[in-house]
């Protein structure tokens, strides 16, 4: 991963107040502010609309930063569907393929997966998919292309004990295979900070 990436990934840290992937790396661990020179300033009680904008920031920003017209897509579509609006949300961006890679700790970020899908190392149901924003169903199974396994950032990801796998995917390592067994919910996504997406709804609502 280039500097620059790292340097906008941690950029999106420090913005949201929060070590959003729980990475050791994270300025965020040592400097409790945004950045630039009014971030020292920025940190006091905030208004409903600042805790509901900053909601939806951190969701975006996880996600690898998605633009405000995609991630209003995505709130129009979870409000359609049957159920509770924000579950439906976490739904839908725990379905984009660049998240299933990552999940599956074929990458080491989920800005590296967007590139990843992008450069077509990946396929789902054998066919090579390069849409990072593409929407795996229920049973689709996710593989790395075999030339594309040996790649050093595939291998040190598939090794890191930085994170773990989840249980809505069936996770075949050795084969760099993964299957999407169901849509989570909420509580079973490892979110490493707290993630409100009830006050995302309340934004979109106003």
């Amino acid at each position: 991963m280039s500097g620059k990436r790292i340097q906008a990934k941690h950029k999106i840290d420090r913005r949201v107040g929060a070590n959003l992937w729980g990475r050791t790396k994270s300025p965020f661990n040592t400097r409790q502010t945004g950045p630039g020179m009014h971030g020292a300033s920025r940190r006091g009680k905030m208004s409903d609309y600042g805790l509901q904008l900053m909601a939806k920031q951190k969701l975006k920003g996880y996600y690898g930063n998605i633009g405000e017209k995609q991630f209003r897509r995505y709130y129009k579509e979870a409000s359609r569907l049957r159920g509770d609006t924000g579950e439906n949300l976490i739904g839908l961006l725990e379905r984009r393929l660049d998240a299933v890679i990552y999940r599956a700790k074929f990458v080491p970020t989920v800005f590296a997966a967007r590139q990843f899908v992008n450069h077509k190392h990946v396929t789902v149901n054998g066919k090579v998919v390069n849409i990072p924003s593409y929407l795996v169903k229920e049973g689709d199974v996710i593989e790395v292309r075999e030339a594309s396994r040996n790649i050093p950032m595939v291998i040190e990801a598939g090794q890191s004990a930085e994170r773990d796998l989840v249980d809505y995917l069936d996770v075949d390592p050795k084969a760099f295979k993964a299957t999407f067994l169901r849509v989570p919910k909420l509580e079973d996504v490892p979110y490493a900070v707290q993630m409100e997406p009830n006050l995302i709804v309340e934004y979109y609502s106003r």
